[in-house]
């Protein structure tokens, strides 16, 4: 039989290189009498982008004082426990979203550059991708993209910059958003395979790797026949098929008996508290199996419609956040972003339980968690709220930075990276790393 790339389509192969899972770092790995920086225990870092939308009521945001933190403002306070573990910085900007807000405030996030006036997507690597390419490489998947809601409400697109950057906070490449995953059922089955349970992931991770291997030989065989040109068009074929390989490789040689792996996520419609941890509680279970070094989450839609019943509060998000300066729609508005941070600590709190070497998969993180957005009814873009949170031993911690004023978000980003081993000059618009993160 002639094999074309018709044949095994690329979604195909991905689907099937799932069917395999990793596993966490276990105490057989680590040789008696050697030295921990010496063997798998000396730990990479794992990094995670969390995105929240419309900004913050700055004066409920920022910590008491300068210097060592004191006291969070309300919507920080649920990192109480984590105060040691997170640095607040002040008089942060971006410019690059600035233009049609809602339109260019995600994607424009983590790379701070201002995108060209195109219908197709033109702006700059995000920091994220930038992580993925040194240090996510040797993972299954080098990073991943998650979300609650990829929809929105009105101006999610503009006519002069497209839909390109509303609706994702990774650009691969300068051209190449990358889309993500609202789905828990459909994150789950890319994290650990088709199948609703454990037998009938291994009954189907059978059926695929037999698929796998008579591909290869059978590409192996074509391969003598083909003419030049279509040699050519095969090598991509036999690249995709050797990333496969490598996966289930990788994936194979891994003893998952210290993670509990669940059961598929149902494929129905979730509350929307339901749903914002279940993702979390994925991330968490791809951190401990290995499978990815590298996230981004943003916790709600730009220009979100929805609506907080179960915190006390009926309005819709979007709408909520023109305030006016409205002290009652500000209250809840606090809700809100509170209540995001709050589940963010929740997702730090199975990090800190988490073994991981020689201490927790908290102890080896770190995470950017913010905005791109200061004051929504404004819809400006200063002073960002922004703060960097995990125990990743070269980062301090503890602190509220007030940097000189209009200081370049990029900056953090680079030094966020720069703290994770990641060499890198220039990034957006930056002009330096900072010297007391």
């Amino acid at each position: 039989m002639f094999i074309t790339k018709k044949t095994l389509s690329r979604r195909s192969v991905l689907r099937g290189a799932g069917v395999a899972l990793s596993l966490p770092l276990l105490d057989a790995m680590i040789p008696a009498h050697t030295a921990l920086a010496e063997t798998a225990a000396n730990p990479t870092p794992h990094l995670g982008f969390i995105y929240f939308p419309h900004g913050a009521v700055q004066a409920k945001w920022t910590p008491t004082g300068e210097g060592k933190i004191i006291e969070f403002g309300d919507i920080l306070k649920p990192l109480d426990k984590y105060k040691s573990m997170t640095t607040v910085f002040s008089n942060l900007e971006n410019q690059a979203p600035v233009g049609p807000v809602h339109a260019l405030a995600p994607g424009t996030w983590l790379s701070c550059v201002h995108p060209a006036i195109s219908q197709e997507a033109h702006a700059g690597i995000t920091a994220d991708q930038i992580a993925a390419q040194h240090i996510g490489q040797d993972t299954p998947l080098p990073s991943l993209e998650v979300a609650t809601d990829n929809h929105g409400g009105g101006g999610f697109c503009d006519r002069d910059y497209g839909c390109s950057y509303s609706g994702t906070i990774s650009f691969r490449t300068p051209t190449t958003p990358l889309p993500v995953e609202t789905s828990p059922r459909k994150l789950f089955i890319r994290l650990f395979g088709q199948g609703d349970n454990a037998p009938e992931r291994a009954r189907l991770s059978g059926q695929y790797k037999s698929l796998l291997d008579m591909v290869g030989e059978e590409a192996q065989d074509l391969q003598r026949v083909l003419g030049p040109a279509d040699k050519a068009m095969l090598s991509d074929y036999l690249e995709s098929v050797r990333e496969i390989e490598r996966r289930i490789q990788k994936m194979e040689a891994r003893d998952l008996s210290k993670v509990t792996i669940p059961d598929a996520p149902g494929a129905s419609t979730l509350p929307f508290d339901k749903h914002i941890d279940l993702m979390f509680d994925l991330v968490a279970l791809a951190y401990q199996a290995n499978m990815t070094r590298i996230f981004s989450f943003m916790m709600a839609a730009e220009v979100s419609g929805q609506t907080y019943p179960f915190i006390g509060v009926p309005d819709a998000f979007h709408p909520l956040s023109h305030h006016n300066n409205e002290q009652a729609k500000m209250d809840r508005l606090v809700k809100i972003q509170t209540y995001h941070t709050q589940v963010f600590a929740k997702f730090l709190d199975k990090l800190a339980k988490m073994p991981d070497g020689d201490g927790t998969m908290l102890d080896h993180s770190l995470f950017l968690y913010g905005s791109n957005m200061s004051n929504s009814n404004a819809h400006n873009h200063y002073p960002l709220p922004t703060s960097l949170v995990g125990g990743w031993k070269t980062v301090k911690g503890g602190q509220h930075l007030v940097l000189p004023e209009h200081t370049p978000l990029a900056n953090v980003l680079l030094t966020m990276l720069d703290r994770a081993g990641i060499p890198q000059d220039k990034l957006g618009d930056s002009t330096g790393k900072l010297l007391d993160v």
